[in-house]
């Protein structure tokens, strides 16, 4: 792939957003600095390694460090001498006090490349920031810079799935840039010249409204696997199946059938901190009460959490103490290694606190889970994890487990029990094999 201008990108930040998006401009035929201040980070993808697992990435990432066009550096007097373009894409967590989002990774980005600015830039913000950021960092920037207003920002947010992030990269499915300057939006039609191209809808918006189309799409996406999750419980109460009820409403158009599947509910480190952000934020402007129904969603994702704690703690008799656990999942979502806010590693860490001994197994996330919960045990196949178990948790629907023979299984467990937490396996079949099946929602 060629590039249609010869524009020299910075990447400020490579955790998994700024890694990826820097292999794939790469990939796109832009030279690249990436940029981190975590040295062992930038020896790491200096090296051709990913320090966190994705599909495909490290396939791009070695084949752009091998033709040039890739590099990475802890240096940002060496990012501003070499990019035209500067993206910023560093983490927005959650802050230890509140809900709000956590902007000291953005600031220092801006007050450490900034003062280096000497000549005409673009600055572009790729993190999911509140409302009312790209203008502060605008604002910040034009004060520090050499260059003032020849340095211009714009905010272009990223929607990427992980599992997914090299496809949604490279072929998104909307491009969004805020900004009011010709300048920025020619530099990002140049950027994204090649999706352009293929007919990727190029959407131009003001800095606000384009802060907002992030956090607006995730408290959707999480308003709707909150509602599906709403009537699982319903349908518990009522002796309905919610996967049947879910296919239902799929066949209507208006409603799709996308993010409507029951289970154990949503994690990571993007929707949950998302909509907390987004309340926390509202509450600022003063318009609480306009996201007070997301107060709601995260309650209701919580509670699927405790609620497949309830139905573990009912199939072996009422208490965890003493009893074997087996842990299918960690990572809150299958093909990825993250473990941030995993629904599956805070209910094992739960029951393992009730008295349990818990065994996890995942296939991609056991590092991150060792380091973040040493005190739970871990085995490294799945029959390993569930042998002597009274009782099988499938927490993260990966392949591998959704595809797991019931009869092997049964050969090493204590008690064919098992609590399917994401309503991935085929309940008549595994009752055929002679297993109580349990699952989320269903009768």
């Amino acid at each position: 792939m060629v590039a249609t201008q010869r524009l020299k990108l910075s990447v400020l930040g490579t955790g998994y957003l700024g890694a990826t998006h820097a292999a794939c401009m790469a990939e796109l035929g832009f030279d690249v600095l990436g940029l981190d201040v975590d040295r062992a980070k930038i020896d790491t993808l200096s090296a051709g390694r990913v320090p966190f697992y994705e599909p495909g990435l490290e396939e791009v990432l070695v084949r752009n460090l091998a033709a040039g066009r890739l590099r990475f550096t802890s240096d940002y007097a060496e990012a501003a001498e070499f990019a035209d373009v500067h993206f910023i894409c560093v983490g927005t967590p959650q802050r230890a006090d509140s809900n709000a989002a956590d902007l000291s990774y953005v600031d220092a980005v801006v007050d450490s490349l900034a003062p280096l600015l000497t000549r005409p830039a673009v600055v572009i913000g790729k993190s999911t920031v509140p409302v009312g950021t790209a203008a502060r960092v605008a604002a910040r920037i034009s004060a520090l810079a050499p260059a003032g207003s020849a340095v211009e920002v714009g905010w272009s947010p990223e929607f990427l799935r992980e599992g997914f992030g090299v496809q949604d990269t490279l072929a998104p499915n909307r491009i969004v840039i805020g900004t009011d300057s010709a300048r920025v939006e020619e530099v990002m039609r140049s950027i994204s010249a090649t999706q352009i191209a293929q007919g990727i809808p190029f959407m131009v918006t003001d800095l606000q409204t384009a802060e907002l189309v992030k956090v607006s799409a995730n408290a959707f996406l999480a308003t709707k696997i909150s509602f599906i999750n709403a009537m699982a419980e319903v349908s518990e109460a009522a002796g309905a199946d919610v996967i049947k009820l879910a296919e239902a409403l799929s066949y209507d158009d208006r409603i799709g059938g996308k993010f409507l599947g029951p289970g154990l509910g949503f994690g990571g480190g993007c929707l949950p901190k998302d909509i907390r952000a987004f309340m926390a934020r509202a509450d600022e402007l003063g318009v609480e009460p306009a996201l007070s129904f997301l107060r709601e969603v995260d309650a209701i994702n919580q509670r699927r959490r405790a609620r497949t704690i309830d139905i573990a703690r009912g199939l072996i008799g009422g208490s965890f103490a003493g009893r074997t656990v087996g842990v299918l999942g960690a990572a809150f979502k299958p093909n990825s290694d993250d473990i941030r806010d995993s629904p599956a590693l805070d209910v094992a860490q739960t029951i393992s606190s009730l008295g349990a001994h818990v065994t996890v197994y995942d296939p991609e996330a056991l590092e991150n889970a060792k380091r973040a919960h040493p005190d739970l045990n871990y085995a490294h196949s799945m029959l390993e994890a569930v042998r002597d178990a009274e009782v099988v948790l499938l927490l993260t629907e990966w392949a591998e487990f959704r595809d797991a023979d019931p009869d092997e299984l049964a050969k090493v467990v204590a008690e064919t029990r098992i609590v399917d937490g994401r309503n991935a396996l085929d309940p008549e079949h595994w009752r055929e094999r002679g297993w109580i099946y349990r699952a989320l929602g269903r009768p």
